[in-house]
Parts: C-alpha cells; sequence; structure tokens
C-alpha cells in the first residue's frame, strides 16, 4: 500500500500510530490497541517512502544518523514522522497530529487550567507517558494566552506540531534541527529575543533543564513537557538530572519559580466514545513549594489529597470531576483562518536557496521566497523600482 492509502486508512480508523516496517503488515494503534492492516511492505517500497519523506537535502544526514525527526502533510492529515534503521531495513513510526485547533474546551480539560497561562512568569511543565497529549496541552494553554494577551511569544519544538497564527500575541516557532541546532542553543537565543513566553518542547538534559529554570526565574512564563508517571516524579526527575552537590540549589530554585505542574494520561470515554486526558494537577502554592525547597518530594503527595481546596487535582479527585461532566467535545477536522502557511515541510531551506532581489553581493545568509511570500516580493520590487 502507498502511504497515502495508508494514512486514509488510519484516519478513517481514528488511529493515533502508525508503524510500518519492512516484511511486516502495517500495524495501527487505535484506542491504544494495536491492529495489522494489509499485506507485508517490501523493505525496498519502504526505503524509497523514506527517502521521499527525508529528501535528498537531509538523506547523508539520516544515513549517518540512522534516524530523522520530521513533520509532514500527507492525505490531509499532520504527521509528526521518526524514520529509523531496524534490523530488518528502514521503517517508520507515524504519530497521527489533531486536526483541530486545540482550546482547553476542544481537549475537554478542566477550566482551572486556565490558570496556568495566566502567570506572568514561573515554570510550568506537562508530563504524562508517550501518547497522553501533552504537545495538545500546551499548544491549547499558548492559544489561551494568543487569545487575550498581547505577548511575545517563542516556541521551541522538535518538531513543530500545531502551526499557530498570531491573534492577540506575536509568535515566532522554531524547530530544532531545522531553524536551531538544539533546544540549547534555541534557548540562550531565545532569551535575546525579548520573549514574554517561552515554549519548550521537551526537557530532555541537564543544560536545557538549567537554561529552562533560569528562564522562568528570570520573568518569563516557561511551559514546557516531561515524562513522567506523577507530578513528584516529573520534579523528581528534574532535581535527579544534576549532581548531587547542587541539588540543594536546583530544588530552591524549582520552588522559587513553579507555577503548577500537570501530569496526564489518556483515558476512554465509554459513554461517549472518545479519549480525554485524565490528571493530576500541582500547583506551586505555599506548602507545596516548601516541600520542593526542602526535596521531601514523597509528601506531594499528601499536598495534593489536601490542596482541593487551592485548585489541587489528584487523579482520584479529576476522575469525579470527569464523571460529572457533561458537555463533552469531541475532536472534528477544522480548517479556516487559523490555518497558516507553514515551513515543516521545507526540512531544513535548501542550501541552493535563490537570493532575494537586491540582495548584497557578498552576503553568506541565502533567502527562499516562496509562493506565501508573494505580497514582500511585490513590495521590495516596488522599493527598488523608486
Amino acid at each position: 500500500m502507498k502511504l497515502a492509502a495508508l494514512i486514509a486508512a488510519g484516519r478513517s480508523a481514528q488511529a493515533s500510530d502508525l508503524h510500518l516496517e519492512p516484511g511486516l503488515p502495517a500495524c495501527l494503534r487505535v484506542l491504544g490497541q494495536l491492529r495489522s492492516v494489509g499485506e507485508p511492505i517490501p523493505g525496498a517500497e519502504l526505503l524509497a517512502m523514506a527517502r521521499e519523506l527525508v529528501g535528498e537535502e537531509l538523506w547523508p544526514d539520516f544515513l549517518e544518523r540512522r534516524s530523522c525527526d520530521l513533520s509532514r502533510t500527507v492525505a490531509g492529515a499532520r504527521l509528526r514522522i521518526n524514520v529509523l534503521c531496524t534490523s530488518r531495513g528502514v521503517g517508520l513510526a507515524v504519530r497521527f497530529l489533531a486536526s483541530f485547533k486545540p482550546s482547553l474546551a476542544k481537549l475537554n480539560l478542566h477550566p482551572d487550567f486556565l490558570r496556568l497561562a495566566q502567570s506572568q512568569n514561573g515554570l510550568v511543565i506537562v508530563s504524562g507517558p508517550t501518547g497522553s497529549g501533552k504537545s495538545s496541552t500546551l499548544a491549547a494553554l499558548i492559544q489561551e494566552i494568543n487569545a487575550r494577551e498581547r505577548r511575545h511569544i517563542v516556541t521551541l519544538e522538535a518538531p513543530i506540531e500545531y502551526a499557530l497564527l498570531p491573534r492577540q500575541s506575536f509568535i515566532r516557532q522554531r524547530e530544532v534541527g531545522r531553524d536551531t541546532p538544539s533546544f540549547e542553543q534555541g534557548l540562550y537565543d531565545a532569551l535575546r529575543e525579548d520573549p514574554d513566553v517561552l515554549m519548550v518542547g521537551e526537557l530532555r538534559d541537564p543544560q536545557t533543564m538549567r537554561l529552562t529554570l533560569n528562564a522562568a526565574e528570570t520573568g518569563h512564563l516557561v511551559l514546557t513537557t516531561l515524562h513522567s508517571a506523577t507530578c513528584a516524579e516529573a520534579l523528581q526527575r528534574i532535581v535527579g538530572a544534576f549532581p548531587a552537590e547542587i541539588q540543594g540549589g536546583i530544588c530552591a530554585q524549582l520552588a522559587d519559580c513553579l507555577v503548577g505542574v500537570v501530569c496526564q494520561r489518556m483515558r476512554f470515554i465509554e459513554s461517549r466514545g472518545l479519549r480525554a486526558p485524565e490528571c493530576e494537577v500541582l500547583l506551586g502554592t505555599q506548602p507545596v513549594k516548601a516541600v520542593v525547597r526542602q526535596g521531601q518530594f514523597f509528601k506531594l503527595q499528601t499536598a495534593l489529597e489536601t490542596g482541593g481546596n487551592d485548585g489541587l487535582f489528584t487523579f482520584g479527585r479529576y476522575r469525579e470531576w470527569m464523571e460529572k461532566r457533561t458537555d463533552w467535545q469531541a475532536a472534528t477536522p477544522e480548517t479556516g483562518s487559523d490555518e497558516m502557511p507553514s515551513a515543516e515541510d521545507h526540512v531544513p531551506p535548501p542550501r541552493k536557496a535563490a537570493r532575494a532581489k537586491g540582495a548584497a553581493a557578498g552576503s553568506d545568509g541565502e533567502v527562499e521566497i516562496g509562493p506565501v511570500d508573494e505580497d514582500l516580493t511585490r513590495i521590495l520590487s516596488e522599493l527598488e523600482d523608486k
């Protein structure tokens, strides 16, 4: 089967993931369960498919690294794709991205999540296992800020999953590997770009964590994700990534800037036939900050259980709220004014891009002007004619 046909089959089945491996049938993940589709796929066919997705420009890099992350739109579906080498050859792991504009309401999240987006500075962490909707929740929080406040938002993502159209806010989206070489370099750059809000796609290493904490501590609102099973584990993982001799200072820094931690996992709502996040919510109240400052993360469960009046949720308390909820929203594909031309299908910009007309002869920077820049081309032409 061609990739477009497989993607269409995945969308029809409302799959979250598609796995392709040489010599095996395609495998869809539907409501958390794997389901085989079609006949085994020859390795040569998958290799050709992968080469077309990666592109000739990046193919040598893929051969060196043996993996590649990218985002594409295929058969009308927005996808996050990992191209990888396995014992059988070249395979694909495809994640179907939501085709709707994320918001707290459309993701069926508690309305109190808006408090996280209203903070002017500090650190917000969204955690959970793979596939639990962390990126969608981050995008929804950014959209809430974008709809209400005039702020400068810079996102660092690998890859960009949602194209965000500026409304009230000014938004810059940068893709790691294409627009910046790493999260670390992107954070260094962002702190010199006058941001109000930073969105860091994932905390992966101690240096990125340290820069993220510094940004949250110096007057920026920073939103990020982390893999963990509980809120306490998320905070513990950050502190545990540093050498023992400085963990006390990291605990203090984390306590000073903490706005909140959300840990979410997907739950199937049988009565509605949909999946929604079930969450644990830890807010940076004074008791919580005192526990974090002391590094006594085992006490956070008690803080969660006794902090209901302050807006804290255990998984059990959040489940009770879900069971009482009646206004569930099903995700439906959307198009319209919020869809913006995205650079996600040009990864990275070709090295042999055409120079902009009138560029300095000795300039090292090369500019590619595509269809989305027709107005810019016209303006430059008019200026040169004057």
